[in-house]
């Protein structure tokens, strides 16, 4: 997804940074596998 390196310092924000850049990359593979509409009625269930 393009990230080189975090903007932000210190092991806590750090873990936080890649926590968001993980759920990023699931949420695009879950869209790319059962598509955009399921996923959002299964979110909202």
């Amino acid at each position: 997804m393009g990230h080189t390196h975090f903007l932000t310092r210190r092991l806590e924000n750090v873990k936080t940074g890649m926590s968001l850049c993980v759920l990023a990359y699931n949420l695009k593979r879950m869209m790319a596998i059962i598509g955009a509409g399921p996923l959002t009625a299964a979110i909202r269930a």
